[in-house]
C-alpha cells in the first residue's frame, strides 16, 4: 500500500504541465513550459531571448515553422512502375520525404505502428537535401535532377560548410515531428546512425519524443574485422537509437530461445517436472539470516561460500528440498544447487542493448544480398543495411498481431520492404510497408549509373521487386505462398492536380479561365482520385471499385463510404446509378464528389443533389 504523506488538494499546475506534455512533449523543459515553443507549435514566429538549458542550431525556428506548414503536393499513381497494383497492400513513394510525411498526416495519423529509418550520417560525403522553406515543393521539383534554378548543382554537406551540423539538424527535425504524428500510441521508432551525429540526435529526438520515452542506444556491430589503416580507431559499430511515442505503452518482445540454450535443460534424475539445469543457490549480498548449516542427503553440512549467503531462508530452503527442487548432484555429495525447469523460464530471451553480427548481419554480407539479387550487374548500391537486421529490428519492434504498418522514410536499398516480406513468408503475418525514397541521381562513376539505374528510387523499387520473386521462389513448398503480398503501389510526389486562383487583378482572364476548368490539362482521372483520398484522410490502399454508368467512370472507395465521378457531362442518369449502386452496398455513411466543371449548369448540379438526396446521400461535394 502507498503511502500519503499528506493530505493536499490536486496540484492543478502540474496536472496542467502533464497533460500539455503529452500533446506537446517538446514544450516542457526541466518541469517548466516553454511559451515560445508551444507559441511555435501553434504556428506563431517566435523570437526567443531567453537563457536557459536547450538544445538549439542556426535555422531551428524556420525548421519547427516547417513542420507545420501544410503541403500543396500531390502523389500521383504510377501503376507503370508498379508491382500487383490491384492486390497489394504496400507503398512505395517516390519523393521528398518532406512533403510526403505531410501529405501523409491526414490518412495515416496515429496508425504506423514502428518506423525504422536510416537517414544520411553526415560524413561529409553524404547527400543532405537543404529544404527551402519558402517553397519546399517547388524546390524538390526544381532540383530532382541535381540543379537549382540557376543550373548550380548541389553538393553533399561537407565539413567546410559553416553550418555543417545545423543544415543536417534543419533537415531531420521536421520530418522526425511530422513522423511522431504518424505513430501509433504504443508505437516505436528505431534511427540509424553513426558517432558523428548520434550525440546531436539523441537530443533532438529527446526534444521530439520527450526525453521520458528514450527506450535505448542499440550498439549494432556492422563489421567482421578491423580496418588496419585507421588513424585513430577502427570503427565497427553504428548506433540505433530507440524512442517510443509514449513509453508507458510499448514493451520490446522477447527474441526466441536458440536451441542451443535450451539443450543445456536435461533431466538426469527423472523429474516429472521436465529437464532442468542446476543453478547456483547462493548471492553475494549477504545476510546473516540466510546464513544457515545445509545438511546433505549423504550428512555432509554445507555452509555459503565466504562473503555470501543462501539466496532462500531456511524455511522457504526447507520447502524447496520436500518438493524435490533441491540437487545434491549424482550422489548426494555435491554443494546443494536448486533446479530451474525449462518449463518455468520466460518463453524467450529478453534482448540486450549490444548486437553481434552474427544475430543482426554485418555490412559484408548485406552487400552480398544485393549482389545476389542484382546478378546480371554489379552491385549498384553502396551502403545497404542486411535484411537480417532489420528482421530482427520488426520482430523487437512489431504487435503480436503481426498486422502491423511499417513506415521507412529514408528507405535506400529497399531492406524494409524486403525484411517485412521475408518475415510474412516465414510466420504468416501480414505486415505492411511504406518505403518512401528521393530520387537522388547516382554518380555517373557509380556501378548503379553504369547499370542504368540513374537515382537512388529506381533502385529500391527494383531491389524490392527482385527480393518479392526471390522469396516466392525459396518458399514455394509452403502452403498460402502463392498469396504473399511481394507487390507495391507506386506514387511519385508531384504539385497538385488542381490549378490555385491567385487572385492577381492583372491575370484576371487567366485566372477566370481557371476557375472555369481549374484541372490541369495534363492530369488524369486517377491522379485527382487520390489526390482526394489524402485530402480526405484515407488509406492509399483502400478498397476501390470502379464502374460504368451511363458511359462516365465512377469510383466506389471503402465499400461505398465515397463515390467520386470526374467526368465531363454529369446527366441525371449518373446520379441515380450511383444511389442504386449505395443501396447495394449499403455503407453506414455515405457521400459523394463530382468535378464543379462536369456539369454543364447550375441546375444540374442542383438535380444531381436533389437526386441523391432520395437514396439518403446528403453530402454532395465538388472540386
Amino acid at each position: 500500500m502507498e503511502k500519503i504523506n499528506a493530505l493536499t488538494s490536486a496540484n492543478i499546475v502540474a496536472d496542467n504541465i502533464e497533460t500539455l506534455k503529452q500533446l506537446f512533449p517538446t514544450i516542457v523543459k526541466e518541469g517548466n513550459i516553454d511559451l515560445n515553443e508551444l507559441k511555435a507549435l501553434l504556428g506563431e514566429n517566435v523570437e526567443d531571448k531567453d537563457e536557459y538549458y536547450r538544445f538549439t542550431w542556426a535555422g531551428k525556428s524556420e525548421a519547427r515553422l516547417e513542420a507545420n506548414k501544410p503541403t500543396t503536393a500531390t502523389l500521383r499513381p504510377n501503376k507503370k512502375e508498379s508491382k500487383d497494383w490491384d492486390t497489394t497492400s504496400n507503398i512505395f513513394i517516390e519523393g521528398d520525404n518532406l512533403e510526403v510525411l505531410k501529405l501523409m498526416q491526414k490518412s495515416y495519423a496515429n496508425k504506423i505502428k514502428m518506423i525504422y529509418i536510416d537517414p544520411p550520417y553526415n560524413t561529409g560525403k553524404d547527400f543532405v537535401y537543404k529544404d527551402n522553406y519558402t517553397d519546399n515543393l517547388g524546390n524538390y521539383l526544381s532540383i530532382t535532377g541535381q540543379v537549382d534554378d540557376k543550373g548550380k548543382k548541389l553538393n553533399t554537406n561537407t565539413e567546410s560548410d559553416g553550418r555543417y551540423h545545423s543544415n543536417w539538424l534543419n533537415m531531420m527535425y521536421p520530418r522526425l515531428r511530422l513522423a511522431r504524428n504518424l505513430m501509433t500510441d504504443d508505437g516505436v521508432i528505431f534511427i540509424s546512425i553513426d558517432d558523428n551525429e548520434v550525440h546531436n540526435l539523441r537530443k533532438l529526438c529527446d526534444e521530439i519524443f520527450g526525453e521520458d520515452n528514450f527506450v535505448t542506444n542499440l550498439i549494432w556491430h556492422k563489421k567482421y574485422g578491423a580496418a588496419n589503416d585507421a588513424k585513430y580507431f577502427s570503427d565497427v559499430h553504428d548506433h540505433i537509437l530507440v524512442y517510443c511515442k509514449n513509453i508507458n505503452n510499448w514493451r520490446p518482445n522477447m527474441f526466441e530461445r536458440p536451441d542451443e540454450l535450451n539443450s543445456k535443460y536435461k533431466n538426469p534424475d527423472g523429474d516429472p517436472r521436465g529437464e532442468w539445469i542446476a543453478t547456483n543457490l547462493s548471492v553475494k549480498t549477504y545476510s546473516k539470516a540466510n546464513d544457515y548449516i545445509i545438511t546433505g542427503p549423504t550428512g555432509l553440512e554445507f555452509t555459503p561460500p565466504a562473503s555470501r549467503a543462501w539466496v532462500v531462508s531456511k524455511e522457504r530452503f526447507k520447502e524447496l528440498l520436500e518438493d524435490g527442487r533441491i540437487t545434491f548432484g549424482k550422489d548426494g555429495t555435491s554443494r546443494p544447487y536448486l533446479k530451474t525447469y525449462l518449463s518455468e523460464v520466460q518463453n524467450g530471451i529478453v534482448p540486450t542493448t549490444i548486437w553481434s553480427y552474427n544475430d543482426a548481419g554485418h555490412n559484408i554480407g548485406a552487400k552480398s544480398e544485393i549482389r545476389d539479387l542484382f546478378s546480371d550487374s554489379t552491385v549498384p548500391f553502396d551502403t545497404p543495411k542486411p535484411t537480417k537486421l532489420l528482421q530482427r529490428i520488426i520482430s523487437v519492434g512489431e504487435s503480436k498481431s503481426k498486422n502491423d504498418i511499417i513506415l521507412d522514410f529514408f528507405s535506400g536499398s529497399g531492406t524494409t520492404a524486403h525484411a517485412v516480406m521475408q518475415l510474412n513468408a516465414e510466420d504468416g503475418g501480414s505486415r505492411k510497408c511504406i518505403s518512401v525514397q528521393l530520387p537522388e541521381p547516382t554518380d555517373e562513376k557509380s556501378e548503379a549509373y553504369k547499370a542504368k539505374y540513374f537515382n537512388i528510387a529506381d533502385i529500391t523499387k527494383e531491389r524490392i521487386r527482385r527480393a518479392g520473386e526471390k522469396i516466392k521462389k525459396d518458399f514455394k513448398d509452403k502452403d498460402g505462398i502463392d498469396k504473399l503480398d511481394v507487390g507495391f503501389k507506386a506514387f511519385k510526389l508531384d504539385s497538385s492536380n488542381i490549378t490555385a486562383w491567385d487572385g492577381n487583378p492583372d491575370n484576371l482572364e487567366q485566372q477566370l479561365d481557371v476557375f472555369a476548368n481549374n484541372i490541369k490539362t495534363n492530369r488524369t482521372e486517377e491522379d485527382i482520385l487520390f489526390e482526394i483520398l489524402l485530402k480526405y484522410g484515407l488509406d492509399l490502399t483502400v478498397p476501390i471499385e470502379e464502374k460504368n454508368i451511363a458511359g462516365k467512370t465512377v469510383y466506389s472507395i471503402g465499400l461505398g463510404t465515397l463515390f467520386i465521378c470526374l467526368a465531363d457531362g454529369i446527366t441525371p442518369q449518373i446520379s441515380e446509378g450511383i444511389g442504386a449502386w449505395k443501396q447495394e452496398l449499403n455503407p453506414s455513411i455515405c457521400r459523394v464528389i463530382f468535378k464543379d466543371s462536369g456539369f454543364a449548369s447550375d441546375k444540374d448540379k442542383v438535380n444531381a443533389m436533389q437526386i441523391l438526396k432520395r437514396f439518403g446521400i446528403e453530402e454532395v461535394n465538388s472540386i
